[in-house]
């Protein structure tokens, strides 16, 4: 990664941003053609910061993704794959004509877990009907098997790549903080932009969330919250004066007779 290294602060490196956006706009070529002549995408991001990103932007562009761990042989071993499934739609259409309800608890019990286990790994590939043209990823060094079974088939590989990356790994390198939740989101969001374009449809403009305050961790705000300031004084308002202490009268002295 030394080549998209600008600097080094306190053993931390800091990738060159401009090498950055020419890396985006060479990838975002390859990408618009790739589904210009008709070529579907699989987005992979396995990994915390990644998952709700990888989902959105393949439902927003009508691709593919894989967001929970990678099933060994999703591309290289598809016919099992579809085997999976034909399995999961066949489940869900046996709740939706009412066969659920004339089996036992205990089965019917089975079978939604068995569901519920098939959506959570294949719900994004569900549609998928061949291996894809193309393979979008979020770390390389996370999503390891997902690349190998890519060259194994010669699918590119486009990737968002951090700087304890190798960029070998990937055919199309986008050196940017993979631990970043804005950026992976940013970057995503650019290429995803390539494939609606290519489909014809309107590229939208990119909106930054805003951190609810309700979502800031308990331990952050703690840390951020000040010690309460002493009640400024209202302008004009002079100071409050104690009232001054009557002196005791002194003891008389008996005198005697």
């Amino acid at each position: 990664m030394k080549p998209y290294i600008f600097t080094a602060r306190n053993d931390i490196y800091i990738i060159d941003l401009q090498k950055t956006a020419d890396a985006i706009e060479s990838a975002y070529k390859v990408l618009f053609d790739i589904v210009k002549e008709g070529g579907k995408v699989l987005f992979v991001g396995t990994k915390k910061q990644a998952q709700d990103v990888v989902k959105e932007e393949a439902e927003r562009t009508g691709q593919f993704y894989v967001n929970q761990r990678w099933l060994g042989g999703t591309l290289t071993n598809f016919k099992t794959i579809k085997k999976r499934i034909k399995r999961l739609n066949d489940l869900v259409e046996m709740e939706s004509n009412g066969t659920f309800d004339a089996l036992p608890k205990k089965e019917v019990a089975q079978l939604k877990h068995e569901r519920e286990r098939l959506e959570k790994f294949l719900s994004g590939i569900k549609d998928m009907k061949k291996v894809p043209e193309a393979m979008f990823i979020v770390d390389p060094r996370k999503e390891r098997n997902a690349i190998l079974e890519a060259r194994k088939l010669n699918i590119p590989v486009f990737g968002i790549v951090d700087t304890n990356c190798d960029p070998d790994d990937v055919d199309y390198v986008i050196p940017a903080n993979d631990d970043a939740v804005r950026a992976v989101k940013l970057v995503t969001w650019v290429m995803g932009n390539a494939v609606i374009e290519a489909q014809g449809g309107t590229v939208e403009k990119f909106e930054d969330e805003t951190i609810d305050q309700n979502e800031v961790p308990e331990e952050e705000t703690k840390q951020e919250a000040a010690p309460k300031a002493p009640r400024a004084k209202k302008e004009g308002e002079a100071p409050k004066k104690r009232a001054p202490r009557t002196p005791k009268a002194p003891k008389e002295e008996k005198t005697e007779e």
